[in-house]
């Protein structure tokens, strides 16, 4: 039957029970004929492959990601120097404060443990209501830090970060979601004290870069290969993933992966000139609207 003949025709069955087995009949059949069709497709292109690389190729999925608005600074390469470039260009090795919000609770100090299971070279200080932001940041300053990460918290939950580049800036806030600590991971592998390689996915626009050399300045240049440790950072759709993982050669072709934790999921709210000073780009909720359009 036709899909409005279908349809008519259950309409005229008063009685629900068999209205419903007819439908369940009809719906079988469907099915049935469905994969019988495609059986008959499976075998006609095992013997003529190049029939399947035809129907894969006219039949692409249109995703968010395809109908994506074009934006001019994807695969621009970065002009000029930017705040980053020393890292890059002496060898300065990443030294981290980390702090939380004022009157941080629990929840904070337990995100504080899992970042500093994993950022190595950081030293962790509990914040005083004394201090602004400005002012733990001139302090790390002179003590040669080159990074200030603060955790906020809000109603006893971890709510965001907050990145500040040392000496000068800039400064990123990203809110935090999803959440999950190692021991919550089945299977989990235990991490080591080695420094892990860095996985930098989909960074595509100038502001993307910005955001992606920043990540790399917190990561010491040489990663301790013999660890197979590896932390990725993958963007889509402008929501960062963080996962961390240990491969495992199963044999001289195979390599599999066992999660070593956290998990979290950033997502860049504002991104500031200085030290907290000057708003470049800040998340509206405006922005929202169109789904085609990403800033990373």
């Amino acid at each position: 039957m036709a899909g409005g003949n279908t349809s008519e025709a259950l309409k005229n069955i008063k009685n629900k029970q068999r209205r419903q087995k007819i439908f369940g009949e009809i719906k079988h059949d469907k099915n049935k004929q469905k994969h019988k069709l495609r059986a008959e497709r499976a075998k006609e292109e095992r013997l003529n492959p190049e029939l399947k690389e035809e129907r894969l190729a006219n039949n692409i999925p249109a995703t968010i990601e395809s109908k994506r608005v074009y934006d001019e600074t994807i695969a621009a390469e970065v002009e000029g120097e930017d705040e980053f470039q020393q890292y890059f260009s002496s060898g300065v090795e990443p030294k981290l404060l980390l702090t939380t919000s004022e009157n941080a609770k629990k929840p904070a100090y337990e995100f504080a443990d899992m970042i500093m299971d994993f950022l190595p070279n950081v030293t962790f200080i509990k914040r005083k209501k004394e201090y602004s932001m400005k002012d733990i940041a001139k302090h790390a300053k002179n003590r040669d830090f080159t990074d200030l990460l603060v955790i906020n918290e809000d109603k006893k939950k971890v709510s965001g970060i907050t990145f500040i580049h040392l000496p000068d800036g800039p400064t990123f806030y990203f809110s935090i979601t999803s959440i999950v600590d190692t021991k919550e991971i089945e299977g989990h592998g235990r991490a080591t004290d080695h420094i892990p390689e860095i996985v930098l996915n989909n960074f595509n626009t100038r502001m993307g870069k910005t955001v992606g050399r920043m990540f790399q300045t917190i990561f010491p240049h040489n990663p301790e290969i013999v660890s197979r440790q590896v932390i990725t950072l993958h963007n889509q759709r402008d929501f960062i993933f963080f996962r961390r993982h240990r491969y495992i050669f199963r044999n001289e072709e195979k390599v599999g992966l066992q999660e070593l934790g956290p998990q979290f999921t950033l997502k860049l709210r504002r991104m500031q000139k200085g030290i907290r000073g000057e708003t470049v780009w800040e998340h509206r909720p405006d922005m929202e609207r169109d789904k085609r359009k990403f800033y990373l």
